[in-house]
């Protein structure tokens, strides 16, 4: 039964996300920025509610009173496709730093640039750093938006060793702008490079914001320190409950080291 619903919500993700593209084209191109905005999150509103139906995995986030007003950088944890559609319909005019390469795709890139996303060429890091913060802090003068940025890049499994990137150190540093960091544990019920779409709740939350200004350093330890806290509790949580998910070994290892080891029947 799992495999089955699995397909039947991949088969329909992906299906609804090809025929709304071209359903919605005419609107997208004509209407203005802030307007066609309405279709991506109509999406993102959707493709859950098919996951909820198909796959049986529900979304419960919370913290929305932590997004600030105006510009901030939103930085997410990393572990499945679902936190790259979940957050953005909560924000008012998200903006994407993404891989040069996307906007080349026909439609998907089309729909990228029409929202004035930051494409960047990831061959040279450090001038693609550079080139990154100055495009943002164009985009942000012309349009207060909040900035979606994952910390360690890569989609990471549930419970593995953190791995922050210093890249989003120096673009807070270098916009100067708060961080609202966002836990969750998705990857226990849409894995990496699994088909396999497991039912029960997706808790995510938004934290309270780190504000800017603070030291580099500071910046990265706290970045880390409340996002893995907060993702730990999530798991504990997860594990604990009527109906735990399947864990991987990652997730188990960490439940070890945090005093709630995993007991096989």
């Amino acid at each position: 039964m799992l495999a089955i619903r699995s397909v039947l919500f991949n088969v329909a993700f992906y299906l609804s996300l090809i025929v709304q593209m071209i359903v919605w084209t005419p609107y997208y191109f004509l209407a203005s920025r802030r307007l066609a905005w309405f279709v991506p999150k109509f999406w993102s509103h959707s493709s859950l509610w098919l996951q909820k139906v198909l796959a049986g995995t529900d979304a419960d986030i919370s913290g929305m009173e932590n997004l600030p007003d105006g510009p901030f950088i939103l930085a997410p944890k990393h572990q499945s496709f679902w936190d790259t559609i979940a957050f953005f319909p909560y924000l008012k005019d998200p903006l994407y730093i993404l891989k040069r390469e996307l906007t080349w795709i026909p439609f998907f890139g089309w729909y990228i640039m029409k929202m004035r996303m930051i494409p960047v060429d990831r061959g040279k890091r450090s001038q693609a750093l550079k080139a990154v913060i100055k495009a943002t802090n164009a985009e942000m003068a012309r349009n207060p938006r909040q900035l979606i940025i994952y910390p360690e890049g890569t989609r990471r499994a549930p419970g593995d060793t953190p791995n922050y990137k210093w890249g989003i150190v120096e673009l807070y540093d270098g916009l100067n702008l708060p961080v609202v960091p966002v836990a969750h544990q998705a990857g226990l019920y849409w894995p990496r490079r699994k088909f396999l779409r497991y039912p029960g709740t997706i808790r995510a939350r938004f934290l309270p914001p780190i504000p800017a200004g603070l030291p580099k350093e500071e910046f990265h330890a706290r970045l880390q320190r409340e996002t893995e806290k907060a993702c730990d509790d999530i798991l504990i949580e997860a594990a604990t409950g009527p109906n735990p998910p399947a864990l991987p070994p990652t997730a188990v290892k960490r439940l070890a080291e945090l005093g709630h080891p995993v007991v096989k029947a």
